[in-house]
Formats: C-alpha cells, structure tokens, sequence
C-alpha cells in the first residue's frame, strides 16, 4: 500500500472526532491527505469556527511536505525561523508548524498520508490524530523524540 485508502482515511477521522468528544474538547476538523497531498477525508463537527479547515490542511500538509511529524517541524521553525519563512512563502501560505499534523505510515514505515487536525489547543488535536491513526491500526509519526 503506497497511499491510505478512503476506508482507512475514514476511520481516522470518525476515530478522532470521537476521541475528541470523549475528552470534551473544543469542536475539531480533521483532514486526511493520501500520500501524493491530495484531500481524502475532511469532517468538520459543528461549532468548529471559520479556519479550522485551512490550519488542519497546513498541519497535514507541512508534515507531508517535509516528511516528518508536527513537533520536529515545530522544533525546526524555532532554530530556523528564515528558512520556515521561505517555505512558507514557497508553499503560498500552506504550511502550519505545530502539533497536531502526523504523518501516517503502514507496517513497513512508509509514508502513504497525512492528519491534521484543528479546533482545540495543538497537544489536545495530536492525541486525537494519533488516536484515530492507530484505530485504523496503522503508524503515527508525530515527530516526537522523547
């Protein structure tokens, strides 16, 4: 399998809304990007304000983009600030370094998609992605090194 398929991309998402709503966060959206970018799921709970779409898709989007989870995009934005700049530029605006974007990969490590996640704070969007990932009984790559 190189690129999440619609069922599995699904699960995640219904997976972490669901956890979302078990642990009374603010309303969520979630976006599942296959590997090649391209929107497979997006679900957005009602009362989720205006952005949420945009800033779930540039959590997704960035980890994809680079190929490492939101916390080491984090971490790089910090020490490298001009460079994150350009590729925001670069990216027309599209990249958003923070938790709650992991990127999916199967058994085998590969990379085949993307969540992010947005609507309450970013530690409380990764457990859910995270959650709704490993549901769909594949691997979530935050970026975490701890």
């Amino acid at each position: 399998m190189n690129s999440i398929l619609l069922d599995s991309a699904n699960l995640i998402a219904d997976m972490a809304l669901q956890k979302g709503r078990e642990l009374s966060f603010a309303p969520l959206t979630v976006v599942v990007l296959d590997a090649g970018g391209q929107a497979k799921v997006l679900k957005r709970e009602d009362n989720a304000s205006l952005l949420r779409p945009e800033i779930a898709m540039g959590k997704a989007w960035g980890v994809l983009g680079m190929g490492f989870g939101g916390r080491e995009l984090a971490r790089r934005a910090q020490q490298m600030p001009a460079f994150f700049t350009a590729l925001n530029a670069m990216s027309d605006g599209r990249m958003v370094p923070v938790a709650g974007g992991v990127l999916i990969k199967n058994r085998e490590g590969q990379v085949i998609g993307s969540v992010g996640i947005s609507g309450d704070t970013s530690d409380n969007d990764e457990i859910c992605a995270v959650h709704g990932i490993e549901a769909a009984g594949l691997i979530a790559d935050t970026g975490r090194n701890d």
